[in-house]
C-alpha cells in the first residue's frame, strides 16, 4: 500500500514497477508523499499541538532549562555529582514551578499540572535534578500538602523553601508495591501523647529512599497505625512526620540511616535506608487530613471503610506516578532528538552514486527511529490528556465541590478511572522509554555510548522509572482489573473474590460497555462497515484498535468464569492463571486509549494543512506498527485478511521515506532546550555542515 507521489495521483502500483506481481493491492484514500523540502513552520504549528493550552507556561520552563549548568556532571566522582544535583535544586525552587502545584491553602497555585510539567521538563536536562526535585516537593512536600491539615502548613512552607529536605518513606526491603502489607508501626501513647515509631524487622527497613543517604534532614514515613483501642491491631497505613537528622545532619536518636551508594543512574540522588529503634515523635505529626487521633487516643476517620480509606490517601498521590510517565516521556524526546540528528549529518556507505548516504537515508535506520517517534507522539498526546483530566479533579477538590472524604458514587468511579489512567500512561510511557532509548543509543554507534553525547545517561537514568512509583506489570494488571469492574460502580469496596464473582456474572455488560472513547468518536466507529472501510480511514482504525481490546476482554471474563462456583483458594488459582490474559487486556487498552488521543489530536490541525498531513502519516505510522506487532491476533479472529496485513506492512515502509525528510522538523516540534543537544557528536568536525 505505498504512498502517492506529492506531484501526482499514480496509482500505488505505478510507482512500484519493480515490484513482484504479489505486491499488496492499492487501499482506497492512501496519501500522498509528503513534499521533499520541510517547512520549519510545521514545528512550530506541531509543537502547538504538543503544548496544548500551556505553551506559554512551557516556553518559559523551557527558557530556564536552557542552562549548562543544570545539565549533569557525569565525569564526576559520586558524592560530588550528589552536591552538584542538590546545588541545581536552588535553582529549580527560584523558578517556582512546583510552587504552583500546591494546594491554595498551603500558598500554592492549586495547579499540579504546572508543577508535573516542570518534572518533564527537568528530565530533559537532568533525570537526577528531575527525580531529586520530584522527591523534595513532589513526594516530600506533595506528601504534606495532600494529607496533612492546616496544623501542617508550616512542615509545607519548609519543604517548599527548600529549608527542610525532606524524604518519602513508603517501600520497604519485604513490601513494595504491596503497601496495605508494610510492617514499620506507629503506636500511639496517650500518656506521652506521642507516636512511637519502630521497624519491627530486617524487613520492615525503608528501601531506595530518596534523600535519606544525605540531604534528608525528616521524613513522611507510612506505618502501620496502632492505638489503644485498637487491641494492637493496625487501623491501616496512615502517614506520619518523623524528623531524621539535626541542623548538622547527624542522626538523630533512633534513626539509623543508610546509603545505598552508587546506583545504575540517577547517580546525583541520595537514596538510601531508613529504620526507627522506638522513635517518638508528637501526635500532631500524623498527616490527619483522612484520620485523626485525639490526646487520649481515640482514633477517628470520616472515611468508614479501611479499604476506602487506604485507596483514598493513595488517590491524592497519584500525581507522582503521572509526573514519572512524563519524566520518561522527556528523556525519550531528548534522545529521538539527538539521534535523530545525528541520522541527518552522520554518513556512512557508498551508494550507487558513489557518494556517503546520510544514516536518515537507509530504510532501516528510518524505520528504527521513525516508527517509536510516532509513538511518541501519541504518548505525549495521550499524557496531556490524562494530565489535563487529574488537573479538572483537582479544580473541584479546591473548588469545595468534590468532597474527597464523602464523594459521590460518580466521584468514586471517575477516581478510580483516574487511578487506571495514571497506571495506564506510567507504564506504557516507562516501557516505550526503555526501548526506544537503547534503540537511540544503538543507532549513534560508537558516539552514541560516549558519555559526553548523554544518550548513555538518558538510558541509565530512565531504566528505574519502569520499577518506581508502580512496577510496570503490577500497574497493567490495575489497568486490566479496572477494566472488569469498570462499570459495576457497587464494586468499589468488594473484596478481590467478590470482584471475581460480579465481572464472571455480568460479562456481558462489561464487554458492551465502551469504555476510552469519547461519545462522539464512538458513535463514528460504531458506523464503520469494514467491507467498505479503507486502513488509512482513521475511525476503521480506531474501530480495529478497539475491537481487540474489547475482545481480548470478552475473552478474560469467559476465562475467569469457573471462579464463581470456585472456594477462595481455587479461585485465586484461576485468576492467577489468568494474570497473562489480565496484562494483555491492560495493554490493549493503552492501545485503544493511544489511537483515541492521536485522532482527536489531529482534528485540532487545521484541514488540509501541511502540519495536518505530516501528523495523519504519523497517526498511520503508529497505527500500522500496531497492527503489524499483533498481527497473528488480527488473522486469528479474521478481523484483517492477510493480504491487508501484508499491504500495512508495505505502508510502515512508505510511510518512513515519506517522513524522513521531515524528520528533524518533528522533533524540533518537541521543544528540547537546544543545550540538550549541544554535545561533541554533533559539533564536530566532519559532520555535514548542510544539515545542521
Amino acid at each position: 500500500m505505498p504512498l502517492t507521489k506529492s506531484s501526482d495521483k499514480k496509482s500505488t502500483v505505478d510507482l512500484n514497477k519493480n515490484a513482484s506481481n504479489d505486491a499488496p493491492k492499492a487501499e482506497a484514500r492512501s496519501p500522498h508523499r509528503l513534499p521533499t523540502t520541510p517547512k520549519p513552520s510545521v514545528a512550530t504549528e506541531l509543537g502547538a499541538l504538543l503544548d496544548g493550552p500551556h505553551a506559554a507556561f512551557r516556553d518559559e520552563l523551557r527558557t530556564f532549562l536552557n542552562d549548562p549548568e543544570l545539565f549533569p556532571k557525569s565525569h564526576l566522582p559520586m558524592a560530588e555529582q550528589r552536591e552538584h544535583t542538590f546545588n541545581n535544586l536552588a535553582k529549580v525552587r527560584d523558578f517556582g514551578g512546583f510552587t504552583h502545584g500546591l494546594r491554595r491553602a498551603n500558598g500554592g497555585a492549586g495547579k499540579p499540572n504546572l508543577s508535573t510539567f516542570t518534572l518533564e521538563g527537568l528530565a530533559w536536562v537532568d533525570g537526577s535534578l528531575a527525580i531529586k526535585s520530584g522527591v523534595q516537593w513532589g513526594l516530600w512536600g506533595g506528601a504534606l500538602d495532600q494529607l496533612g491539615t492546616e496544623r501542617h502548613i508550616e512542615w509545607v512552607k519548609k519543604a517548599a523553601s527548600l529549608e527542610l529536605p525532606g524524604c518519602f518513606a513508603m517501600t520497604e526491603r519485604g513490601h513494595g508495591s504491596d503497601v496495605q502489607s508494610l510492617e514499620t508501626t506507629a503506636t500511639y501513647d496517650p500518656e506521652t501523647q506521642e507516636f512511637v515509631v519502630n521497624t519491627p524487622s530486617d524487613t520492615a527497613v525503608k528501601n531506595y529512599i530518596g534523600n535519606a543517604a544525605k540531604d534528608g534532614r525528616a521524613a513522611v514515613v507510612f506505618t502501620q497505625l496502632i492505638t489503644p483501642e485498637s487491641d494492637g491491631r493496625s487501623h491501616g497505613v496512615h502517614a506520619i512526620i518523623v524528623p531524621i537528622r539535626d541542623e548538622e545532619g547527624n542522626e538523630l536518636p533512633g534513626v539509623t540511616l543508610g546509603d545505598h551508594g552508587h546506583k545504575g543512574g540517577l547517580v546525583g540522588v541520595d537514596n538510601g535506608t531508613l529504620r526507627f529503634d522506638n522513635v517518638r515523635v508528637p501526635r500532631e505529626n500524623l498527616l490527619n487530613r483522612f484520620a485523626d487521633v485525639d490526646e487520649n487516643g481515640k482514633y477517628s476517620s470520616p472515611i468508614e471503610s479501611k479499604n476506602s480509606r487506604f485507596f483514598t490517601m493513595l488517590g491524592t498521590l497519584i500525581r507522582g506516578r503521572i509526573g514519572v510517565s512524563g519524566a520518561a516521556g522527556a528523556a525519550t524526546e531528548a534522545s529521538l532528538d539527538i539521534a535523530i540528528r545525528y541520522a541527518n549529518r552522520r554518513r556512512q556507505f557508498e551508494g550507487a552514486t558513489g557518494a556517503e548516504k546520510r544514516l536518515i537515508e537507509h530504510r532501516q535506520h528510518r524505520r528504527r527511529l521513525l516508527i517509536p517517534l510516532a509513538r511518541t507522539y501519541a504518548l505525549h498526546l495521550l499524557y496531556n490528556q490524562i494530565l489535563e483530566r487529574y488537573q479538572e479533579q483537582n479544580d473541584q477538590h479546591e473548588a469545595g465541590t468534590w468532597s474527597v472524604t464523602e464523594p459521590t458514587e460518580e466521584q468514586k468511579f471517575a477516581s478510580r478511572e483516574m487511578e487506571s489512567l495514571a497506571a495506564a500512561i506510567k507504564a506504557a510511557q516507562t516501557q516505550h522509554a526503555t526501548r526506544t532509548i537503547q534503540e537511540c543509543r544503538e543507532a549513534c554507534g560508537g558516539a552514541g555510548y560516549m558519555s559526553e553525547n548523554r544518550l548513555t545517561t538518558y538510558r541509565a537514568d530512565s531504566d528505574v522509572f519502569s520499577t518506581f512509583e508502580g512496577d510496570n506489570t503490577v500497574l497493567i494488571q490495575m489497568v486490566g482489573k479496572n477494566l472488569l469492574t469498570a462499570y459495576g460502580r457497587e464494586m468499589n469496596d468488594m473484596s478481590p473474590w467478590d470482584t471475581v464473582k460480579y465481572a464472571a456474572t455480568t460479562a456481558t455488560d462489561v464487554v458492551k460497555r465502551r469504555y476510552g472513547f469519547t461519545t462522539r468518536l464512538q458513535g463514528l466507529v460504531d458506523r464503520v462497515n469494514p467491507s467498505e472501510a479503507s486502513l488509512f480511514d482513521a475511525t476503521y482504525q480506531a474501530k480495529l484498535i478497539d475491537d481487540r481490546a474489547q475482545s481480548v476482554l470478552f475473552s478474560l471474563v469467559r476465562r475467569i468464569q469457573p471462579a464463581r462456583k470456585a472456594d477462595k483458594v481455587q479461585a485465586a488459582a484461576i485468576v492467577d492463571q489468568c494474570q497473562d490474559h489480565l496484562i494483555a487486556a491492560g495493554w490493549a487498552r493503552v492501545d485503544t486509549l493511544l489511537v483515541q488521543a492521536m485522532i482527536e489530536a489531529e482534528e485540532r490541525l487545521e484541514e488540509g494543512s501541511l502540519a495536518r498531513q505530516v501528523f495523519e502519516q504519523l497517526r498511520h505510522l503508529f497505527v500500522f506498527d500496531t497492527l503489524v506487532q499483533h498481527a497473528g491476533w488480527y488473522q486469528e479472529h479474521n478481523l484483517i485478511p492477510a493480504g491487508r496485513i501484508k499491504a500495512a506492512r508495505a505502508a510502515i515502509n512508505d510511510l518512513v521515506d515519506s517522513l524522513a525528510p521531515w524528520s528533524v522538523v518533528l522533533v524540533d516540534a518537541f521543544g528540547v532546550p537546544a543545550e540538550a543537544h549541544n554535545i561533541p557528536m554533533l559539533n564536530e568536525a566532519g559532520v555535514d555542515p548542510l544539515h545542521k
